[in-house]
C-alpha cells in the first residue's frame, strides 16, 4: 500500500454531537473539507458493550445499530434477501443471535452509509476503519462459531511499570489451529466486511498476531499469564490472497519486540507514534520527530490517551517547559509539529483540534466506567478552525488535490 502525505482527523461517530449518523455526518465532512483533511478515521463500528467499548463488541461483523441516521427507515424484504446474499457467511447467524428485525437494521446501515462514503469521496476524504484483535465472550462469534475460540484461557497483557498485575481483558482466545485448517476463513471474511465500509484499516493490538499473552481463566490478574504464539504472516498472506493488497495500519505500540517490527515491515505496512511520547527517553526514542519513520502514521494523540491540553496540564512547570511547547495552546505546537513530521500520515484526535481538556478524554485503559461518551458541540467546528487547520496542513505540505 502507497501512502500519499496527507492528514485527516480521528472521532468516532458516537462523538459526532447527535452520537449518529445523519446531518451531523455530513456537516463534518464538509468541515474536514474546508480544513484540507484527507482522513476521517473512526473506531470499530460494532456493537458495542454495556459499557460502550467498541473493542468489545457481540459481533465482529454487523455494524452496531445506535449509529443510524434513520433508525425507522422502511426496509423492502428483497433488499433483506441482497443484503443476505452478499454476506451469507454471517448475516444468518446475526440474524438467529439478535432476533428479528436485525438484518433490517443491517440494510439501513448500508444505505446510510453508502450515502456517506460517496459524499466523503466527492469531497477527498477517506476513511480508516479498525478491526479489534478481540470479541466478545457473550458475542455472536462464540455462540456462532465456538470451535474456532481455545478454552481455559483468556486474554489481555503482561504486567509492565504502569500496571503491575498487568491487564486482565477477559476476551476469548482464538485456537490458531482451528482457524489454520480453515484456511483462516472467519478472517477474510471479517477483514471483506470491514473493507466494505472503509479504504484503510487499523489492526489493534497488532502484536498480538506475532505472540498474545494467555492469562489462566480462573486468574483474577494477568500476572500468571504467558505468552504463546500466533500465525501472523501465515494469517495475513491468507487474507491477502483472497482479497487483494490490504491497506493497513500496524497499531505497534507499547513494548514491542523485533520480531513484531520484522512482520509489521515484511507486510509493508506503516506503524504508529504518537507525540506525548515524544519528550525525554534515550536517543533512539521511536515517538520523537527526529526519529520517525517516514513509512508511518504520527498522532498527538489518541483516543486511550489524555487529550493534548489534558496531558499538557498534568506536567509539572520544569516538564512543560522541557517540551518546548507553546504553553497557552500545546495543542496547536503538537499538531504543528504532527504536520511537520516525516510521517506519510498525520491524525490528530478532533478534541485536540478544539483545544479540549481531560473531560475530553475518550478512553481511560483498564477502567470500564466513564468511557467512549464525548461529543463535540453543534457550532465548535467554525469555518476559523478549519481555516487554521488548512494552513497547518498546508505549511506541512499535506493538502491532497486530483484525489
Amino acid at each position: 500500500m502507497e501512502l500519499v502525505r496527507s492528514s485527516g482527523i480521528l472521532l468516532h461517530p458516537t462523538s459526532l454531537p447527535s452520537g449518529r449518523l445523519g446531518d451531523d455526518a455530513y456537516r463534518f465532512l464538509d468541515w474536514l473539507a474546508e480544513g484540507g483533511q484527507s482522513w476521517w478515521q473512526m473506531l470499530p463500528l460494532g456493537p458495542p458493550d454495556e459499557f460502550g467499548s467498541p473493542y468489545r463488541t457481540s459481533s465482529a461483523f454487523a455494524v452496531s445499530p445506535a449509529l443510524l441516521g434513520d433508525p425507522n427507515a422502511p426496509v423492502r424484504t428483497q433488499e433483506v434477501e441482497e443484503l443476505v446474499a452478499r454476506g451469507p457467511f454471517w448475516t444468518g447467524e446475526w440474524a438467529g443471535y439478535a432476533g428479528p428485525g436485525a438484518l433490517a437494521d443491517q440494510v439501513r446501515f448500508e444505505r446510510e452509509w453508502t450515502a456517506l462514503r460517496t459524499y466523503a469521496r466527492d469531497r477527498g476524504v477517506r476513511l480508516i476503519g479498525d478491526v479489534p484483535i478481540y470479541v466478545s465472550d457473550t458475542g455472536m462469534d462464540v455462540a456462532s462459531w465456538p470451535e474456532l475460540f481455545a478454552h481455559g484461557e483468556v486474554a489481555g497483557a503482561p504486567p509492565d511499570p504502569m500496571n503491575a498485575n498487568g491487564q486482565h481483558w477477559g476476551n476469548p482466545l482464538y485456537d490458531w489451529p482451528v482457524h489454520r485448517a480453515t484456511g483462516f476463513r472467519w478472517w477474510v471474511e471479517r477483514f471483506r466486511r470491514v473493507f466494505a465500509h472503509v479504504d484503510m484499516v487499523r489492526i489493534d493490538h497488532f502484536r498480538g498476531y506475532v505472540a498474545y499473552w494467555a492469562i489462566p481463566a480462573r486468574s483474577k490478574t494477568a500476572r500468571n499469564g504467558h505468552w504463546r504464539p500466533a500465525p501472523g504472516r501465515e494469517l495475513f498472506h491468507a487474507v491477502e490472497r483472497a482479497l487483494g493488497d490490504l491497506p493497513l495500519i500496524a497499531e505497534d505500540l507499547g513494548v514491542i519486540t523485533p520480531a513484531v517490527y520484522k512482520l509489521r515491515d515484511e507486510l509493508g505496512l506503516p506503524g504508529m507514534v504518537v507525540l506525548h511520547w515524544a519528550f525525554g527517553g534515550p536517543p533512539t526514542n521511536l515517538h520523537a520527530p527526529a526519529n520517525h519513520p517516514k513509512r508511518a502514521v504520527v498522532y498527538t494523540s489518541t483516543h486511550d490517551t489524555d487529550t493534548t491540553v489534558g496531558w499538557f496540564s498534568s506536567l509539572s512547570k520544569k516538564q512543560q517547559a522541557a517540551t518546548g511547547l507553546d504553553s497557552v495552546e500545546p495543542n496547536w505546537s503538537l499538531i504543528d509539529m504532527a504536520m511537520q513530521s516525516r510521517a506519510e500520515l498525520a491524525m490528530v484526535p478532533l478534541q485536540d483540534v478544539l483545544g479540549l481538556g481531560s473531560e475530553a478524554r475518550m478512553n481511560h485503559p483498564g477502567q470500564m466506567h466513564g468511557n467512549w461518551q464525548w461529543r463535540f458541540r453543534r457550532g465548535d467546528l467554525t469555518r476559523e478552525l478549519a481555516a487554521r487547520l488548512r494552513e497547518e496542513t498546508a505549511r506541512g505540505r499535506r493538502l491532497v488535490t486530483n484525489r
